[in-house]
């Protein structure tokens, strides 16, 4: 596993633990969602390293492997964007 990977993944898992479980529920049914919402903000879980993204007609993340800001709690989506930003 490369470098960037292995950093990627672990921001993941640091990412995740920081959800309730009623957040993973609810993150785990809009992976079935068909697409996200346009403006909504995201973070892509292939990429969280990349920030947080924006919803717009050609972003690029799939639904499944982003978790958007409207599945968690302010106070959650605070501490993942501290973790991102890192």
């Amino acid at each position: 596993m490369t470098t960037d990977r292995l950093k990627n993944t672990l921001t993941r898992e640091s990412i995740l633990e920081l959800l309730t479980d009623g957040e993973v529920a609810k993150v785990a049914r809009a992976e079935d969602t068909a697409r996200l919402v346009e403006g909504d903000r995201y973070v892509d879980l292939d990429n969280p390293d990349s920030g947080v993204h924006v919803v717009q007609a050609s972003s690029r993340a799939r639904p499944g492997h982003a978790l958007p800001q409207s599945a968690v709690s302010d106070a959650t989506w605070a501490k993942i964007v501290r973790v991102v930003g890192r």
